[in-house]
């Protein structure tokens, strides 16, 4: 082979892993969509309650479907890129010599406050913030080797789990660390009034729901996203999705184990999710070993699959590439459908039809993210958030193609 050849090789391996990564985050985006957009539809929902006013068949279906197959998996996969994207960026610091500390702080300080603004204007649940607290620790622990990366993921996936299980020890004993379910209902309503009121009362409403999950984000969200970022981070440092064909074997692996083992978890944490305090943190403490196989699951029959759809690849790698903006938008777009910003639908649709909105909204997305990308290189958040980072202004015209892409995900 010439080496014009061999370069040109090169290339193309290169923009195929960049696609496969972006299609995968773009992916992921859309199972993030499916399971927030209940909770941003329903004051029930956010607190841990099913709508009343939808209890078909086909309403339930659609609850225990989404508990089944999404939730708790596409968070965790995200958290995997995010770490995987971490290595990618410390290796073009490298390549570039440039401080990559500094950069980083300024990078993890940007999302810290995206994603602020992000829970306070429209979504409590916001992840970003989260992932700027999981950034500082994986600057900490980027020189670990993969395999004390592993193990150290694995060793707080365990611990959390065993805390679930404690916690259940307490609801059995009595003490609901949960709530009742009066408690439940009347948060319900009064989140209900708000978020269909005023601006004020929106924000407002937000701010008290920060107020009151803060201490369960420390201690329970932040170490199981920083547990998969751990995973992203050695499986970056091997190399591994650098040509996933060539892990065929490794990937039927984790797709038995995931369809397994996963989806085994996973319907034990469904039936539980709406069965009772105990039975709910019982089912939690075995969803959090679970599912992270069932996602490598999903995620193994993507790669293995891709190859074979490129207009698919293609059509889902536009949205992943601008993940933060279209992660931002779904918030903003849900809160314009169903809180008093908009048309103020809060607890007025059906989880079917919330299903249905999901996919027209992504499907809007990723006709968007193609058109934007056809003149720019970065999304408009992420722009910023490079701007932020490098301290300098980014390149807007779409040219050449970075020699590694590494856009923030939420």
């Amino acid at each position: 082979m010439t080496a014009q050849r061999a370069d040109g090789a090169m290339r193309d391996t290169r923009a195929s892993r960049i696609t496969s990564v972006d299609a995968l985050r773009g992916f992921s985006l859309l199972g993030i969509l499916l399971v927030n957009i209940a909770f941003l539809a329903s004051g029930y929902r956010m607190a841990g309650m099913a709508e009343p006013a939808f209890h078909s068949s086909l309403d339930w279906g659609v609850r225990w479907s989404v508990t089944l197959l999404l939730e708790n998996k596409f968070y965790l996969l995200f958290s995997f890129l995010f770490g995987y994207s971490f290595t990618l960026q410390l290796d073009s610091a490298v390549r570039r010599r440039m401080p990559f500390t500094p950069m980083f702080l300024r990078r993890v300080a940007g999302l810290f406050v995206i994603g602020l603004v992000h829970a306070v204007l429209l979504f409590p649940g916001d992840i970003l913030t989260t992932y700027a607290g999981v950034g500082l620790a994986l600057l900490l622990l980027r020189k670990l080797s993969p395999k004390n990366a592993v193990m150290l993921a694995v060793v707080l996936t365990s611990l959390l789990a065993l805390g679930f299980v404690f916690l259940a020890g307490l609801a059995a004993l009595g003490l609901d660390t949960a709530g009742t379910v009066s408690h439940g209902v009347a948060e319900a309503i009064k989140s209900d009034q708000s978020l269909a009121g005023s601006a004020v009362d929106i924000v407002s409403e937000h701010v008290r729901k920060l107020s009151l999950i803060v201490v369960l984000r420390l201690l329970f969200q932040g170490p199981a996203v920083l547990a998969a970022a751990l995973i992203g981070l050695a499986v970056g440092k091997l190399g591994l999705l650098r040509d996933p064909s060539a892990h065929t074997k490794a990937l039927r692996r984790l797709q038995w184990a995931g369809f397994t083992v996963g989806l085994a978890g996973a319907a034990v944490y469904t039936m539980s999710a709406w069965n009772g305090t105990v039975h709910k943190f019982l089912g939690e403490a075995l969803d959090l070993v679970t599912a992270p196989l069932l996602a490598a699951a999903y995620a193994a029959t993507f790669l293995r699959v891709l190859p074979h759809v490129p207009r698919l690849a293609s059509a889902l790698a536009a949205p992943g590439r601008m993940a933060l903006s279209n992660y931002l938008a779904q918030s903003l777009i849900c809160g314009l459908i169903f809180t008093g910003y908009g048309l103020a639908l809060v607890d007025r649709v059906s989880p079917p039809v919330e299903v249905l909105i999901a996919l027209v909204i992504f499907a809007a997305q990723v006709v968007y993210s193609r058109w934007w990308l056809r003149g720019h290189r970065y999304g408009p958040v992420e722009w910023l958030l490079r701007y932020l980072t490098y301290w300098s202004r980014p390149g807007r015209i779409a040219g050449a193609a970075p020699a590694v892409q590494s856009p923030a995900q939420p």
